[in-house]
Parts: structure tokens; sequence; C-alpha cells
């Protein structure tokens, strides 16, 4: 039963006292902030040094991940936000009423992640009604990522904080 024992000590249900929760938690916030609307952040920064190609680049790949997001949410988007709501209030119920330590750790990764969902569905709504190019798409892009990364920021404290007192009180029991 060693082997058993080895494994189930990597793949810790106690989220908050696991490394692997904390790594992606990292993982997933960075992910998302240099992703911005499925565009790679380093994109923007390229069409902003460069201009000429790079800025055509960034408006055509732009372009097709908002035309993606709109087209989704059109024929979609009511079923996939019933859907989310769904999953986000069983795992809070499960996390928070019924003290489930996993469902909590999966409930702070994914309520900020679903406002950043409807962050981008704004932007991208934005973005297709000002047919945004140039500046405009650029300054509208980086601010959509500013605020990704104050969403994340405050997700990551939040959910430090919320550990430190799983682990402590855990550790006082």
């Amino acid at each position: 039963m060693d082997w058993y024992d080895s494994i189930f000590e990597l793949i810790d249900m106690r989220s908050f006292s696991n490394l692997w929760f904390w790594i992606a938690l990292a993982v997933v916030w960075s992910t998302t902030s240099h992703w911005v609307l499925g565009v790679p952040f380093d994109m923007v920064q390229r069409a902003r040094r460069q201009g000429g190609q790079a800025e055509a680049d960034l408006e055509d790949i732009t372009r097709v991940n908002v035309n993606r997001l709109l087209y989704i949410a059109h024929v979609s988007g009511l079923w996939l936000l019933a859907f989310g709501c769904f999953i986000l209030t069983g795992l809070g119920m499960l996390g928070f009423f019924y003290g489930i330590e996993f469902a909590q750790a999966l409930f702070l990764l994914g309520f900020p992640m679903s406002i950043v969902g409807m962050l981008s569905m704004r932007t991208a709504r934005r973005i297709a009604m000002e047919e945004a190019q140039g500046e405009q798409l650029r300054k509208r892009l980086t601010r959509h990522r500013i605020v990704t990364q104050m969403i994340g920021t405050l997700a990551i404290f939040v959910t430090a904080l919320w550990g430190m007192y799983q682990n402590l009180s855990i550790g006082v029991l």
C-alpha cells in the first residue's frame, strides 16, 4: 500500500495545501492575461512598435476571434450562461455550504474566470460595433488586458487568503 499512499500524497484532494493547485492557479491567470480575446498580447506590442504587416495581422486575427466569440454567443450563449451558472452554483454550494475543499478551489478558479469571460464578450461586442482598427484596437485590447490582470490579482489574493484560512483552521483541529 506504500505506492497507494504516495499517489494520493501527490494528488492530494486538499487543494489549498497542494503545490499543484497553486501552480495551476498561476498558469491559468498567466495564460488568461497573455491571450486577450484569443490574441497573444505580444502581437499587440509588435503592432504598436512595427506597424505595417504586424498591424494588419493583429487586425485580422482580432477580427476572426471577435467574430468567433460573437457567433458562439449568438448561437449558444444562453445555454452556456445557464450551464456556467449551474456549475458555479453547484461548486459554491458544495464548497462553502458542505465544506468540500476541492469544490472551493474550483469555485475560486471558475468564478473570476467567468467574470473575465463576460468582460471578453463585452470587449468583443465593442470592437465589432466600433469596427476598431489601429490605435483604437490596440488601446481596447490593452485596456481589456489590464482589467483582466486586475481581476486575476484580486482573485489570487482572495484565493490565497481563503487557502491560508483553510490550512490554519485544519491545522488547529
